[in-house]
């Protein structure tokens, strides 16, 4: 599934002729965009693992220290009703 050579050429030629003179702001672009996804990606990873860590290390929170009666309580979300408008003719 790798690109070879001559897939590169090809996807080279193509994208001088869809942008042209711009094709190195856009692959800057495309480069910050990457590097802020592996940053933001980062940031995920350590949240997840701070959380877990804490979640592990503390015994102040557990599922059975909340009472089961709050659970229980909950009421379920219901989404609005469909009203179509009224029809233009019949105001």
């Amino acid at each position: 599934m790798g690109l070879g050579p001559m897939e590169m050429i090809v996807v080279g030629i193509i994208a001088i002729l869809l942008f042209g003179n711009r094709l190195p702001e856009v692959a800057k672009s495309i480069g910050k965009g990457f590097s802020e996804f592996k940053k933001g990606m980062h940031g995920i990873e350590e949240d997840i693992n701070s959380a877990s860590k804490s979640s592990y290390s503390s015994s102040s929170y557990s599922a059975s220290s909340r009472p089961a009666r709050a659970i229980e309580e909950r009421e379920e979300a219901t989404a609005p009703k469909f009203e179509p408008p009224p029809a233009e003719g019949s105001a």
